[in-house]
């Protein structure tokens, strides 16, 4: 699937407008997985422009004081999960918030982050059981973050790459995968090599790079950043230019599973 900057556009507002239920993703006229890919990097780029305010020591205090009067009247009750829902922050990130704030009361010293995440992963860890029950409620009500979230994009990314490597096989296209770069010594490695290039809509490939998500302008200038510059100036890549042409989305069928597949070709 392709789409043009006006139809993301209007994808991504009406996504922000009406939420992404089953019936409003149908009016949209895409494939479910695209708008809900849409949805989530939209609402990212959302929670990042707003981050600081929910950060200040005010914010913090605040949220603190509304859960504790709110746990104090119903603790069974979906505060914390109600609180970030009308403040309009992510609920793991809220849930993090009052965890940060709840362990500084409670503990002799500050709590590490990696203290943090494994109480976030198993909030049974938690030792107040009324604040690991609202942990709890938050982590599975995120469609966007949180440890549950992170598992399920892991997953898919890895579901995706095997997915890949099984096109390539039934293609008989020689190819060397991350791990075998790895073992020659290759800090930063596409997914795949192609040992012997071939050629697509008449631009010579040398890599590819799965991503298990849509590919919007911003995505695109990040991973080019990050990521798909260090693999063009390696030595498996081809001499030219040096500049990324049109960045395409395609969506295709493999095994009856619908993918996205994004392409960014260098020449």
């Amino acid at each position: 699937m392709i789409l043009t900057k006006a139809q993301y556009k209007e994808i991504a507002q009406c996504l922000v407008s009406v939420p992404p239920t089953r019936q409003s993703l149908r009016k949209l006229n895409q494939s479910r997985a695209t708008l809900l890919s849409i949805f989530s990097q939209e609402y990212q780029k959302h929670i990042k422009r707003t981050h600081a305010k929910h950060h200040t020591s005010e914010a913090i205090e605040s949220y603190y004081q509304r859960y504790l009067n709110g746990v104090v009247k119903n603790g069974a009750a979906p505060v914390l999960l109600d609180l970030a829902n009308e403040v309009d922050y992510a609920p793991s990130l809220m849930a993090r918030l009052i965890l940060e704030r709840f362990l500084q009361e409670h503990e002799e010293t500050a709590p590490s982050k990696s203290v943090i995440n494994s109480m976030l992963r198993g909030p049974s860890q938690i030792p107040d059981g009324v604040l690991a029950n609202q942990v709890y409620q938050c982590i599975v009500n995120d469609c966007c973050y949180g440890p549950l979230v992170d598992c399920i994009k892991h997953a898919i990314g890895h579901e995706h790459e095997v997915l890949l490597r099984d096109l390539l096989l039934e293609k008989n296209l020689p190819f060397l995968g991350e791990d075998q770069l790895r073992a020659k010594g290759y800090d930063k490695t596409p997914d795949f090599i192609l040992q012997v290039p071939v050629a697509v809509e008449g631009h010579i490939i040398h890599w590819i790079e799965s991503k298990a998500s849509f590919g919007d302008e911003c995505s695109h200038h990040a991973y080019l950043h990050d990521q798909f510059w260090s693999y063009w100036n390696r030595s498996w890549t081809a001499t030219g230019k040096g500049h990324s042409l049109t960045l395409k989305i395609l969506e295709e069928k493999l095994g009856g599973k619908e993918t996205q597949r994004c392409i960014t070709i260098m020449e």
